[in-house]
C-alpha cells in the first residue's frame, strides 16, 4: 500500500516575523472558526481521491497551529482520521511558537494524538531573536521544551536559524551548545535567506540592514555539522539532524517523492507526477470551500527533464544519496565531485559530504549541465 503524508496549514500567527515568506498572517484571529470548518469541508471534498492510500504522517504547520486550542486541533485530527486511512502509529507533528503553549495545553495536545512537537526556538541570543523579530525569549523557549518533555513528548524538534544580522560564529556556537544541553531528538538548522517580498527583504534592499555573509554562514554550517556529529546526531538531510530513530517521517516523504495531500490556504499537494496548490489568501480559500469547490489555485506536471533534475536534487539532499545509475553515463562528473571533496562513492551510490550538502544545488548543476 502506498504511504502518503497529510499536511495541514494553519496560517495564523501572533505577529509576522520580518524574514518570513510563508503564507502566514497576523490579525486574522476572527477567521479561525470558519477556517477550522473549511479544513474539515476540504478534507471531505478530497478524501475520496485517496481511497486505498495509507497515510503514515500528519503535519500541522503554519503559521502557528497552536494559535488554535488543543481541543480544536484534537477535533481536527479525529475528523481527518475518519476521512483518511491514517496508520494507527502515524507520526503526528504540530509546530508551535514557545509563547503559545504551556504544560496544560501541551498535555491536551499530546492527549489529542500529537506525538511529535516542533518548537520554533531559532536562537538563544536575544539580539538575534530581536533581529529576526521573534517575540519569545530564550527562557520561554526552554520552558516550552521542558513542558513538552514533562507531559510525555518523546520526540521533539527544535528549529534554529543562523546568519541573522549581528550574529557571530561565537554566538551561534553558544546557541548550539545550549540547544545540545536540552537534548532535543531532532534539530533543523536553516541558513537565513532574504526573500525580496518580506519586510526584511525590503530593509536589506534599502541598505538599512546588511544581507547575510555567505562565508560566515558556511562557517556556521560547518560548526553545526561538527558539533552535532560529536554528540550523536545523524545528518540525514541538508538542514536536518536527528538522534537515531527520530528522523522526520513526514519530511522524508517530500525528499523521497512520496505522495502528500495538503489542506488549507496555500497548501501544496503531490501525486503521480502532478503537483497542485491551493489559493493563498485565507479569505479566498474560505470562499472557495464554503461554495463547495476544491480550493485549487493552480497545478503543474513536470517535464521528463524537470522530473529528473528534481529527483537528483531531492536525493542528493539526503544522506542516502542517489544510485550512480541515475547519472545516465555521466559517472565522470560524479568522480569530479568526489575529487573536490563534495561527495563520496558508497558502493553503487553517490552521497554528498557535509560540505557537498551545503552546496547541493551547485552539485546537481555540475552533474546535469549539458556539455
Amino acid at each position: 500500500m502506498t504511504a502518503a503524508g497529510l499536511y495541514v496549514h494553519v496560517p495564523f500567527c501572533l505577529t509576522r516575523c520580518g524574514y518570513c515568506d510563508f503564507n502566514t498572517y497576523a490579525g486574522l484571529d476572527h477567521l479561525t472558526g470558519r477556517y477550522v470548518q473549511a479544513l474539515e469541508a476540504e478534507a471531505s471534498l478530497v478524501s475520496t481521491d485517496w481511497s486505498g492510500v495509507r497515510f503514515v504522517s500528519v503535519f500541522l504547520g503554519g503559521g502557528t497551529p497552536t494559535m488554535l486550542s488543543s481541543d480544536v486541533l484534537g477535533g481536527l485530527l479525529r475528523y481527518f482520521g475518519e476521512r483518511f486511512d491514517l496508520s494507527h502509529d502515524a507520526e503526528t507533528t504540530s509546530e508551535a511558537n514557545p509563547d503559545t503553549v504551556d504544560e496544560r495545553s501541551l498535555a491536551e495536545l499530546r492527549h489529542a494524538g500529537v506525538n511529535r512537537l516542533s518548537l520554533g526556538l531559532q536562537s538563544f541570543d536575544p539580539a538575534v531573536l530581536k533581529a529576526l523579530e521573534r517575540i519569545h525569549t530564550p527562557e520561554s523557549a526552554v520552558s516550552a521544551y521542558r513542558a513538552g518533555r514533562a507531559v510525555g513528548f518523546d520526540s521533539i524538534n527544535l528549529d534554529l536559524i543562523y546568519g541573522a544580522n549581528g550574529e557571530t560564529l561565537e554566538s551561534w556556537g553558544e546557541t548550539l551548545d545550549r540547544t545540545l544541553d536540552l537534548g532535543a531528538d531532532h534539530l533543523s538548522c536553516y541558513a537565513l535567506t532574504i526573500e525580496p517580498a518580506t519586510a526584511l527583504g525590503r530593509t536589506v534592499a534599502a541598505g538599512l540592514v546588511p544581507p547575510p555573509d555567505p562565508d560566515l554562514q558556511a562557517e556556521m554550517y560547518d560548526l553545526a555539522c561538527e558539533s552535532l556529529a560529536a554528540t550523536g546526531y545523524v545528518h540525514y538531510e541538508v538542514s536536518n539532524w536527528a538522534q537515531p530513530g527520530h528522523e522526520c517521517v513526514h519530511n522524508r516523504g517530500y525528499w523521497e517523492g512520496r505522495p502528500y495531500q495538503g489542506l488549507g490556504a496555500g497548501a501544496h499537494s503531490y501525486r503521480d507526477g502532478r503537483r497542485w496548490w491551493n489559493v493563498r489568501p485565507p479569505q479566498q480559500y474560505l470562499a472557495e470551500v464554503e461554495a463547495g469547490r476544491a480550493p485549487v489555485g493552480s497545478e503543474e506536471r513536470l517535464s521528463e527533464d524537470e522530473a529528473e533534475l528534481e529527483r537528483l536534487l531531492l536525493g542528493l539532499r539526503t544522506s542516502s544519496g542517489i544510485p550512480v545509475s541515475w547519472l545516465n553515463g555521466n559517472a565522470s562528473r560524479a568522480d569530479a565531485l568526489v575529487a573536490e571533496g563534495l561527495a563520496v562513492r558508497i558502493e553503487d551510490r553517490l552521497v554528498l559530504t557535509d560540505r557537498g550538502m551545503f552546496l547541493a544545488n551547485d552539485a546537481v548543476l555540475a552533474l546535469t549541465e549539458r556539455s
